[in-house]
């Protein structure tokens, strides 16, 4: 019997939901990671990582968010960088994507259990053409890390020689595009050294933006072409995408614009990429231009918003997501102007919609309070250094103040968790690990409770 029809067989009998399937397959590919990690021939050293060390790394690489206990760059010999970024492609891929993709390769069949898994990981609202929306996943974004790679890998050719140029490009196009923010440059300093490089800034930055909005964005922008034609799922990721972006560039524009320790020194133009990019990479990357630690605290707690609310649905990013953000504040506000029905560009939302945003937002808010009280027992280090870290790893971003590498032992546990859940998504890994929905057969007598 071959894997495939064994692994089938198996889900067919043990029946899993697939909340559980998607949250064990994460689960198995980071052991499975961290195994590799752990093996002599993967480190320069020649002795490989610690099982904690190896859990850390690989749960960040496949939950795409580039948070190192290890310098990637000077720890790692080719092979360990090359297992490291296939977790991430992997990882930002998706599980079921990629268990589509060996099925389409060996001629099998997708059957229906499978293409519920692949709904859920995708985030779709229905099963028509999932199928044809993952050969599609697929294929754009080996065309867009291939487009991306090379033209970074020939301004980094200028610097590092052909060899290195070529791999150091395509290296950080997956990760970028991935938005994992992993970097090769050794001495924890991401690409700080082209601070003020427009085109390392801007194929970086667009591949964040990119991997960020979601394949079902760029699929309905490819098709449609016309903002009015698009679905109102694409107008309110776009929408918010640039709120944020251009927001966020602004304030971090003003906050640092007079800092010696970032942004002072640059020039005008140099500042103006510099704001950009944090905006940008802020929301799911994790690379960095500026030194984290020395950005001011106010653009710091900036920061710890955008990485809270994060991606797109069906994207390669984390957070709470834009669209739930949108749905919360569109409910708000119907609700302050008395409106029944909270709406998005003109379209009524639906009531489980907007419950879903808001259970979403309480328990992500719930995960981030419990681990940052948690470490702050655990970490010596500031309270805001702490919260920023733990809201990096549920976002799946990856920027650091630079306390990562000094983690206690339960502090690393926690961050691994807290990056597991922001990469399988709360909602899904409640689901997972709590009961299957049982339909209510009566209702319960109406109750009135004062509020505000």
């Amino acid at each position: 019997m071959s894997t495939y029809a064994l692994n089938k067989l198996i889900l067919q009998r043990l029946k899993f939901t697939p909340s559980q399937i998607l949250a064990f397959g994460f689960g198995g590919l980071i052991f499975f990671g961290a195994c590799l990690l752990m093996l002599p021939g993967v480190t320069v050293n020649g002795v490989g990582l610690k099982f904690v060390d190896a859990l850390f790394t690989a749960t960040s690489a496949v939950c795409v968010t580039g948070l190192v206990v290890v310098d990637t760059g000077t720890v790692f010999n080719i092979y360990g960088q090359l297992v490291i970024i296939g977790l991430i492609q992997a990882g930002g891929l998706g599980i079921m994507t990629i268990a589509v993709l060996f099925a389409l390769l060996m001629g099998k069949k997708i059957h229906l259990r499978e293409r519920l898994l692949v709904q859920e990981a995708l985030n779709q609202f229905d099963l028509q053409g999932v199928v044809r929306l993952t050969k599609y996943v697929i294929n754009l974004t080996l065309l867009i890390e291939f487009i991306g790679g090379t033209i970074l890998a020939l301004r980094l050719v200028q610097d590092l020689g052909w060899a290195k140029g070529f791999y150091f490009g395509y290296w950080h196009a997956i990760s970028s595009f991935c938005n994992a923010g992993f970097d090769l440059f050794g001495e924890y300093k991401s690409i700080t050294g082209y601070v003020d490089d427009w085109t390392v800034n801007l194929v970086i930055g667009g591949l964040i933006i990119l991997g960020g909005i979601g394949f079902t964005v760029i699929a309905d922008v490819y098709q449609k072409r016309s903002f009015r034609k698009l679905s109102l799922h694409s107008k309110v990721v776009l929408a918010m995408s640039a709120i944020l972006i251009a927001g966020g560039a602004i304030l971090i524009f003003i906050f640092e614009y007079r800092n010696p320790s970032t942004m002072a020194d640059l020039t005008f133009h140099g500042k103006i990429l510099a704001a950009f990019f944090q905006s940008v990479t802020t929301r799911t990357a994790g690379y960095n231009t500026l030194p984290i630690g020395e950005l001011y605290q106010q653009t710091l707690f900036l920061m710890i918003i955008f990485m809270f609310i994060g991606a797109s649905p069906a994207s390669t990013g984390g957070g709470v997501k834009t669209t739930s953000v949108a749905v919360i504040a569109a409910a708000v506000w119907s609700m302050v102007k008395g409106s029944e029905t909270p709406q998005l560009f003109e379209r009524r939302l639906a009531e489980q919609i907007v419950y879903k945003a808001f259970t979403l937002m309480f328990f992500s808010l719930l995960l981030i309070t419990v681990v940052t009280m948690g470490m702050c027992i655990t970490e010596d280090a500031p309270f805001l250094n702490i919260m920023f870290e733990v809201t990096s790893a549920f976002g799946t971003v990856g920027l650091s103040t630079g306390i990562t590498q000094g983690l206690t032992v339960p502090g690393k546990i926690m961050i691994i968790i807290t990056m597991f859940a922001g990469r399988v998504g709360p909602l899904t890994l409640a689901f997972a690990l709590g009961q299957k929905k049982i339909k209510a057969i009566y209702k319960n007598p109406e109750g009135k409770v004062m509020i505000g």
